[in-house]
């Protein structure tokens, strides 16, 4: 993935507080995801197994920066 400005959405920050999701998890995500899929409304999801912790971030990507939409995790 190119190195372009990330920039978090509202949601996504909310999301992140509430589940103790940390930037440096989303960016990790980001860079080197287990697996990848596209969303009906364009987005990309990318999932990553961190420790005990399935994490996916929703985010769309355009020329100039990444937008996260959403990060949640499921912790088996």
């Amino acid at each position: 993935m190119p190195t372009k400005h990330l920039r978090y959405d509202r949601h996504a920050r909310r999301r992140m507080k509430w589940r103790k999701i940390s930037e440096t998890e989303v960016e990790e995500t980001l860079q080197n995801p287990d697996k990848e899929d596209k969303t009906t409304k364009g987005c990309i999801n990318r999932y990553k197994t961190i420790g005990q912790r399935y994490i996916r971030v929703t985010y769309k990507e355009f020329e100039d920066e990444i937008l996260v939409i959403s990060a949640v995790d499921k912790t088996d």
